[in-house]
């Protein structure tokens, strides 16, 4: 989803601001040493980990009453549909990485924010989820967002003084000029790690950022080689919905349409060659088939 397309009124003015980086050379995160759960006052203590595994986080609901700017055909139009706004731990004997932050946090609220055909509702933050399995954003080693839009980046927060790794496109993106900078000030004190093409994360194949522009210049998704499930595609938004992936839909507000075929056809190239499970992050009906946080895929 765009910012341009909410961020102008309602939420620009709850100063809902999102992502920034410092400059600056990179440094590797924390280790975390391998264990075992135990249980600390009725919860499952998950602050340790020995193996891989991927948990999916509640980030919000989006209600979008005309979905006409989701393709460039104009065969939306008028067309309502529920988005999912989903997250990710991936937990690793070398580090937890948060994939996307989802909604701004100033967002939740007992009644849902409503701007424009967007209906927006959020429940609980990363950090309260987080909580949940007795981590707090200190445990948190890396940081990467598919890409920039507001929906993705909101809650930089939950990821305390993580490494970020981003593409260096979607970075020129995010701060190419003094407006867009503005926007992503929150994400200023983080340490970066750029990359171009696709960044092995831990440096032993499981956990593969994947180059696949079109929806924004850097824009990626996340491949995860999960030990028991096998491996796992995450979306970002290259694909928005399940008919947007059948149907190669493109929203109106893609940085370029050619380049988002492109890296739709790799995308599901990949997935096909490598037998791999995909979820769309803002499809509910492959974001619920998901174990439910805290529970984990692994």
């Amino acid at each position: 989803m765009n910012n341009k397309y909410i961020l102008k009124s309602a939420v620009a003015t709850m100063s809902l601001l999102v992502v920034a980086c410092s400059d600056g050379d990179t440094t590797d995160g924390k280790v975390s040493s391998s264990a075992s759960s135990t249980v600390v006052n009725g919860q499952a203590d998950e602050s340790n980990v020995s193996a891989l595994a991927l948990y999916t986080m509640d980030c919000g609901v989006i209600d979008i009453s005309d979905l006409d700017s989701f393709s460039t055909i104009g065969d939306y139009k008028g067309v309502r549909d529920v988005f999912s706004d989903s997250c990710h731990l991936i937990r690793h004997p070398k580090g937890d990485l948060l994939w996307d932050v989802g909604l701004p946090e100033a967002m939740k609220a007992d009644e849902p924010v409503v701007n424009g055909v967007y209906t927006i509702t959020v429940k609980k933050t990363v950090t309260e989820q987080l909580a949940e399995i007795n981590l707090t954003p200190d445990d948190i080693e890396y940081l990467s967002v598919s890409h920039n839009h507001f929906d993705h980046t909101g809650q930089p927060e939950a990821a305390g003084d993580a490494l970020w790794l981003v593409h260096e496109n979607e970075y020129q993106a995010m701060f190419g000029n003094e407006q867009t900078a503005a926007q992503f000030a929150r994400f200023k004190d983080f340490k970066r790690k750029e990359f171009t093409g696709d960044y092995d994360v831990f440096g032993d194949g499981s956990v593969k950022i994947l180059e696949l522009p079109g929806h924004t210049p850097g824009h990626t998704a996340l491949l995860v080689n999960l030990p028991e499930s096998g491996p796992v595609m995450l979306s970002g938004d290259l694909f928005h919905r399940k008919e947007s992936r059948e149907l190669r839909r493109v929203p109106r507000f893609n940085t370029d349409e050619p380049q988002t075929h492109i890296s739709m056809d790799k995308f599901d190239e990949m997935a096909k060659a490598l037998g791999a499970r995909v979820v769309i992050q803002h499809e509910p009906d492959d974001v619920n088939a998901l174990p439910k946080f805290p529970k984990s895929l692994n």
